[in-house]
């Protein structure tokens, strides 16, 4: 396993880590002893960093990562996020009363006396400009409750302001085959900060393994069944914003990738990794054999510049004119 450093805080992480939304719900069914076996696989690889949320399975997700990193809280690093089990649109959520509360309740899930990286979790635009999260994080860092802080984000223009607040460490985008836009600004930009990168929805959820047929179906709780069109929450969080059949089509056209790497979710990892302002990409897993395939990603070779140059034009000609939601 390598590892990256996380902006200019003191934290080194391995570049491949996994985030723990799918072992939590909203993936349809899980097993706690298949996940938990999962994240030791993960551990025992070298894998330092876990990213998880107050809101996956309603704190679920933080109390499997307790169990499974009990007695290595010195050597393994947690994410997690806070704002969803609120109204997001609302001032409150984020006073310094709402927000001690989700961290302290969090920190007890997660059996820990600090939070590695506590982060907001896709808030509006119009509460990050009003500047008071940032205060209460302030906060809450001076106290020791949290070690360093940051911002998952939505769209690439939230990302700009969020690398310009002085105390914002890691920034957390959606970035894949499918999601090129970072390429252009946010990432040269975060770099030039020494803010972090950590890449969610690397696979599209799921679309870039190449193992759908457009005839697929999910469980009614899995939101790739109930936000398939955002009905819930930003679209992009679910096929990267692309309607599912057309993300199988694209796919499918994509499956060139796999040629001497494997298969298509070791290349689709591996061309996040070949960005060295990323920090860590984070996918999601709910069985050991996928734990084992995703590592597998930092072993494959890397793309040539003439096969990011083909895969940059099918983004713009192809890709991009596909995408719905904010971005």
């Amino acid at each position: 396993m390598k590892y990256r450093q996380l902006g200019n805080t003191d934290l080194k992480i391995s570049e491949l880590s996994f985030g723990t939304w799918a072992i939590g719900g909203s993936w349809g069914k899980s097993d706690d002893q298949e996940a938990l076996k999962g994240l030791e696989k993960a551990m025992d690889a070298g894998v330092n960093f876990f990213d998880t949320a107050d809101v996956y399975g309603d704190g679920h997700s933080e109390e499997l990562l307790a169990k499974a990193t009990k007695g290595k809280e010195d050597k393994v690093y947690i994410a997690t996020k806070f704002c969803r089990a609120g109204d997001i649109h609302d001032p409150k959520t984020y006073s310094e009363e709402a927000v001690t509360a989700y961290c302290e309740a969090s920190l007890k899930r997660l059996q820990r006396e600090t939070i590695d990286l506590y982060q907001i979790h896709c808030p509006p635009m119009e509460i990050l400009q009003s500047g008071q999260v940032f205060a209460v994080l302030d906060k809450l860092q001076q106290q020791g409750k949290i070690r360093h802080y940051g911002v998952s984000v939505e769209t690439i223009d939230e990302g700009l302001f969020c690398i310009e607040q002085p105390n914002v460490k890691a920034l957390q985008v959606i970035f894949n085959i499918f999601r090129q836009k970072a390429i252009t600004e946010l990432l040269p930009q975060a770099k030039e900060k020494g803010v972090g990168i950590l890449a969610r929805v690397p696979l599209a959820s799921g679309l870039l393994t190449g193992k759908f047929t457009k005839q697929a179906t999910f469980e009614a709780d899995d939101h790739r069944n109930f936000n398939q069109n955002g009905e819930h929450f930003n679209v992009g969080e679910t096929f990267a914003g692309i309607e599912f059949s057309k993300g199988v089509e694209l796919s499918e056209q994509l499956s060139w990738i796999a040629e001497g790497r494997e298969n298509m979710t070791r290349a689709a990892l591996r061309w996040i990794l070949d960005h060295e302002e990323i920090t860590t990409v984070i996918p999601g897993f709910k069985t050991v054999k996928q734990v084992e395939d995703n590592l597998q990603a930092t072993a494959v070779p890397a793309f040539s510049k003439d096969e990011r140059k083909r895969l940059a034009d099918f983004y713009q000609q192809e890709i991009h004119p596909n995408i719905r939601g904010a971005y």
